[in-house]
């Protein structure tokens, strides 16, 4: 199968020929008929066999058919993880695109936004964005979504790892529905069939190799060492085998300038990229590795993802990453579009729980060799048995919880139900049947907690009443004494109180005289 063989326009294929490809991988004899079609498609396959081309081709081949993109508008979205991938996108894009008369743009964080806004006023018709700044050139109006016609997550599993599920939703809001949408990833989780849920319409499903596999063409193998040499143990590596380029990962940022520092007092040009360094500074150490002025690139899983490097022979693990996934990415730099390629990873005692990590993901033991000299002190125990990797169940929803008497009386007292409030909150009965309102006022007065009977909180009512009205009257069968006027002697006003109300109460229940 040839690439002409797959639909694509002339100008296409003279830039495909360019670049010194003649027949399309697997995932892109698969992608590009389908993308062509306008179908929604959900892309996995390992790192290095050319998803980008997958969806960059057909892409191209539809919007040279379309209308010309307005000024501030987007006809094909891209949405990566980092800067250097976006990089690395939009320089295929302009590479496939030098024959048409098509524009594109790559924007995203880490640098000025000003000459972003002054480039999107031309509009673009393909935009490669990080979800961040996208979001802030749209809040600018530098970017609008009326012109779109397809939105790609690139490594969407990535994105969610980063964090990104938030952004991509608030971007997928402002997106309008009828589109086509295409997922590109090295992998594709649970979380990320979750998300292909409510974004993909009836997708067409294509994966090429076995999830978490390596490529078959990246030679693997471990030196055990104690961790305090690692670093030497790397520098007698670069020297005896010569590595002219070779990529190391580190686990953390303070580790990769450490080792960098360390190696260049060695005489082995090393520049380290990670999330601390500027855009500026990572492009410039990017730049130099790919032209041959840097032998060594220290880079944390940041770059995983975003170095795309033409026959790169060497990939090291430094340091294990705390993900298993994040192996497969790593060592995915090498070994790319079918060419052979080497991984070696420094494993001392402490990370036997990585590496085991590792070995149960992509279901292969990894051999050992010790090099002389750094046998290690702490011996890295013998690999597990491998164990099958088992599906995982999906979830099944919560039920809802029943509720409880308590936690019914409280609803109902915060509506207003009678039946289940608390008693301070009722309102009492008077001596006719009719509800009175509990006076808060006269339980103050009278010391009580609304828990006297109906006659008692009668007659703390009246005197509550009394309390706080000067101007009061007394009713029949109760004579006003001064200290019910000064609201004192609590326990004499109760007596008198309570009096009064037998007297009222005895003359109401005598029969009328006929």
């Amino acid at each position: 199968m040839s690439f002409a063989s797959l639909g694509l326009c002339t100008p296409i294929l003279e830039a495909v020929a360019n670049q010194g490809y003649e027949t399309p991988s697997p995932i892109q004899a698969q992608a590009i008929p389908a993308v062509l079609e306008g179908k929604d498609v959900m892309a996995a396959a390992q790192t290095g066999t050319g998803k980008t081309a997958g969806f960059t081709l057909p892409i191209l081949e539809r919007l040279s058919k379309g209308p010309i993109v307005r000024p501030n508008q987007v006809r094909a979205l891209i949405l990566t993880p980092t800067r250097e991938l976006a990089a690395q996108v939009g320089e295929n894009v302009a590479t496939y695109s030098k024959r048409l008369p098509l524009s594109s743009a790559v924007v995203y964080g880490g640098v000025k936004i000003n000459p972003q806004m002054m480039r999107m006023r031309k509009g673009a018709d393909v935009l490669v964005a990080t979800p961040g700044r996208l979001l802030d050139l749209y809040s600018q109006n530098a970017v609008k979504f009326n012109q779109l016609e397809v939105l790609v997550l690139d490594e969407a599993d990535r994105m969610l790892d980063m964090g990104f599920i938030r952004d991509i939703k608030k971007i997928l809001a402002l997106l309008p529905e009828k589109r086509q949408n295409l997922l590109f990833s090295a992998t594709f989780s649970e979380e990320i069939r979750e998300l292909a849920k409510g974004l993909v319409n009836n997708p067409v499903e294509i994966s090429v190799t076995p999830r978490n596999a390596t490529a078959k063409t990246v030679k693997q193998w471990v030196h055990p060492v104690d961790k305090s040499k690692k670093s030497a143990l790397l520098t007698k590596l670069i020297q005896e085998k010569k590595w002219k380029q070779a990529l190391v990962f580190t686990r953390t940022k303070h580790g990769a300038n450490r080792l960098a520092t360390f190696l260049e007092k060695r005489d082995i040009t090393a520049a380290a990229i990670h999330g601390n360094k500027s855009q500026g500074a990572r492009t410039k150490a990017l730049a130099n590795f790919k032209s041959g002025e840097v032998r060594i690139l220290v880079a944390t899983d940041i770059a995983a993802r975003g170095i795309d490097i033409d026959q790169l022979p060497q990939v090291v693990n430094f340091d294990l990453p705390n993900v298993a996934e994040d192996y497969v990415h790593r060592i995915g730099r090498t070994g790319r579009a079918g060419a052979e390629g080497q991984a070696v990873s420094l494993v001392c005692a402490d990370e036997f729980k990585e590496l085991n990590a590792i070995e149960q993901l992509t279901q292969q033991h990894l051999e050992r060799e010790e090099v002389f000299g750094f046998v290690p002190s702490n011996k890295l125990p013998e690999s597990l048995a491998l164990k099958p990797i088992k599906a995982k169940k999906p979830k099944k929803p919560k039920k809802p919880k029943a509720p409880t008497e308590a936690g019914q009386q409280a609803k109902d007292a915060k509506s207003g139900n009678g039946k289940n409030a608390p008693k301070a909150g009722n309102k009492a009965k008077g001596h006719n049947g009719k509800p009175t309102a509990s006076g808060k006022q006269g339980n103050k007065a009278q010391g009580n907690k609304g828990q006297q009977g109906k006659q008692g909180q009668k007659a703390n009512q009246a005197s509550g009443e009394n309390k706080y009205r000067s101007d009061a009257k007394p009713k029949s069968g109760y004579r006003k004494s001064g200290s019910d006027k000064k609201g004192g002697n609590k326990g004499g006003n109760q007596s008198r109180a309570n009096a009064g109300n037998k007297a009222r109460n005895s003359n109401r229940q005598k029969p009328a005289a006929k």
